[in-house]
């Protein structure tokens, strides 16, 4: 990790148990003594350093000094449809990294409806993955992330702006992400499941305002086509430097 991360009550109390992880990260990777500082930051809030006051028998205490503000997530919102728990890992943790401010996952007619139900949403073992993607990025930003509904309720947020609405699709496309992307100022992003929208998404999808768009004839991993296409829109839109 980049940044190490707290909650606001971890920074409220000033220590964290030696059973955290966190503490063997400072002291058996970044190898900080007591008095010496390193990148810290509150989730969702500012960053700044943190200082090793004392290694005790069942803690480790610090002391915070966070006084930089993070930029805002990208106006990039994201909706995937559920599919196998470990690629939604990947995406957790890579979307994240990459700066979107929301991803919604799911339930497509393709997709498995059990994918719904995975451990990694009941126990809240996502917020790991995401947590993890932060702080690769040096950022205490995450996404809005939810799970669950289906592909309509989804789609029923969106259309009420001047967001772009871009679907990804290797058989309908009409023309290419990077020619659809243009200068907007806010970006909808749809990836299928693993195997891709049925005709009936597709007519749902034109019917909502989305446009179906592809990156090429090669067919991607679901966690591929997300990077590959939040690469491209973050790099095409005329997004301020930071």
């Amino acid at each position: 990790m980049n940044i190490v991360l707290f909650e606001e009550g971890e920074i409220e109390a000033g220590y964290l148990p030696n059973n955290d992880d966190r503490v063997e990260h400072v002291k058996k990777v970044l190898r900080r003594d007591v008095g010496e500082s390193f990148d810290a930051g509150q989730i969702h809030g500012k960053r700044g350093k943190a200082t090793v006051l004392e290694y005790g028998s069942v803690s480790m205490s610090l002391r915070f000094d966070l006084e930089i503000e993070e930029p805002k997530l990208l106006p990039i919102d994201l909706v995937v449809g559920l599919s196998r728990p470990q690629t939604m890992r990947k995406i957790l943790n890579e979307a994240t990294s990459l700066g979107v401010r929301s991803i919604r996952f799911v339930v497509t007619e393709r997709g498995e409806p059990s994918y719904a139900q995975s451990r990694l949403w009941t126990t809240g073992e996502w917020r790991r993955h995401a947590l993890a993607g932060a702080a690769q990025a040096f950022t205490t930003r995450l996404p809005v992330v939810s799970w669950g509904m289906p592909l309509e309720e989804a789609l029923g947020a969106f259309g009420c702006s001047d967001e772009r609405l871009l679907a990804l699709d290797n058989y309908e496309a009409m023309t290419r992400l990077g020619l659809a992307v243009g200068d907007c100022e806010a970006i909808a992003l749809a990836v299928g499941s693993e195997r891709g929208w049925t005709g009936p998404e597709r007519q749902l999808l034109r019917e909502r305002g989305w446009q179906l768009v592809d990156m090429g004839k090669r067919v991607l991993r679901t966690e591929t086509a997300v990077v590959a296409a939040v690469g491209v829109a973050r790099e095409l839109m005329e997004l301020p430097l930071g």
